[in-house]
């Protein structure tokens, strides 16, 4: 895939959306044909050959590492004599953070997002997909999606928003005592086996850390997820490429790695990726994945923390319920109907899921 220009993006730096991400990911084979993450990448250059806009899309065989689920839709196509796979997908593989999805360079308008948007159905055409999967994109975008023509899904996921604390104290300030009290005897618990936590980004990010990482995720994945797709090369070349934006927050008990957060650093957020680890301890998970990344955002002066996908647990601990988005096309117009009416009350569902939610925070009220 060309280079994509950070003007290309129009917001904050986005780790998930550069060159530098998405090729890491092909070139160790983490994203490819053979996992089932084929790179069809649509890119729109003018007369001078100057890239005008793009987008990271795949086309895919399963619906495996996307976050937005459509098993239902692809069980209930198949049973009808339909072929679901492939379909395209437009996202940062592995990846359900919210960005822009059509990159348009600085300048660049409707007219590019429309020549997008014909690449996308011209490679649908091209090899048989069924449809096309635009995942987590912005708020704005996924309007513009709609008016496009395309359907538009809803979900929920649980972000910590910095208002400007000073220190993790000052953010247990804002909360309810019982709820300040139980994060406080979370931490502690965390800890008390003698375990320490290391903060490690930029140049002190060193192979022996990788390999630590590494380890945890297979150990961890393979229980959960039964197939880990990132390999260990994945992890080399996000080091080297990305190194001032990554942070491993990494636990360590009797002077030997034990487990470990990866993340990556954005603009204006922290975004949480995946977590593992070789021994199991009480509480040790929410430290290194919710309560450090409060605490790095707070000391960085990001905005929030967006720590992955679902987890209701997430809200006792500072996390507040907000809305994510995709957008999805699909050639045959039967299924397409029905899932047009599947998703409008999945949208109102969505709406007051997250209304609910919000009566379960532990801020003080007020």
């Amino acid at each position: 895939m060309a280079p994509i220009d950070s003007r290309l993006q129009q917001e904050p730096f986005n780790p998930f959306l550069t060159h530098a991400f998405l090729a890491s990911l092909e070139e160790s084979g983490s994203a490819t044909a053979r996992t089932g993450w084929a790179g069809a990448h649509i890119l729109v250059e003018d007369a001078d050959g100057k890239l005008r806009a793009c987008a990271p899309a795949y086309l895919k065989n399963h619906s495996q590492g996307e976050y937005v689920f459509d098993h239902g839709w692809a069980d209930a196509y198949e049973r009808a004599g339909g072929s679901y796979y492939p379909k395209l997908q437009v996202a940062a593989p592995f990846t359900p953070v919210t960005g822009r999805r059509l990159l348009l360079a600085e300048g660049a308008g409707d007219a590019e997002r429309a020549a997008l948007l014909q690449g996308l159905r011209a490679v649908v055409r091209k090899a048989g997909a069924s449809s096309i999967h635009i995942t987590f994109p912005t708020r704005e975008e996924w309007r513009k999606l709609g008016d496009a023509g395309l359907l538009q899904r809803t979900g929920q996921q649980f972000h910590f928003f910095n208002r400007g604390y000073s220190s993790f104290d000052d953010f247990l300030g804002d909360l309810a005592s019982r709820k300040r009290k139980a994060i406080r005897k979370e931490r502690a618990t965390a800890l008390a086996p003698g375990i320490d936590i290391e903060w490690v980004t930029g140049k002190d990010l060193r192979e022996e850390h990788w390999d630590a990482f590494f380890a945890f995720y297979m150990d961890t994945g393979s229980r959960k997820w039964g197939r880990p797709y990132l390999t260990r090369t994945f992890f080399s070349l996000l080091g080297e490429r990305l190194a001032d934006r990554v942070l491993l927050v990494m636990a360590r008990r009797g002077g030997r790695y034990i487990g470990g957060a990866l993340n990556l650093i954005g603009d204006d957020a922290l975004y949480g990726r995946n977590w593992g680890a070789i021994e199991e301890h009480p509480c040790l998970h929410f430290e290194a994945c919710y309560y450090q990344a409060i605490d790095f955002a707070i000391a960085r002066g990001l905005k929030r923390v967006e720590a992955g996908a679902q987890g209701e647990h997430k809200l006792a601990r500072g996390y507040r319920p907000v809305t994510t988005y995709s957008a999805h096309e699909i050639a045959d117009v039967r299924l397409e109907r029905a899932v047009a009416d599947y998703l409008e009350r999945e949208r109102r569902q969505v709406a007051a899921t997250i209304e609910a939610y919000e009566d379960y925070v532990p801020f003080r009220k007020g």
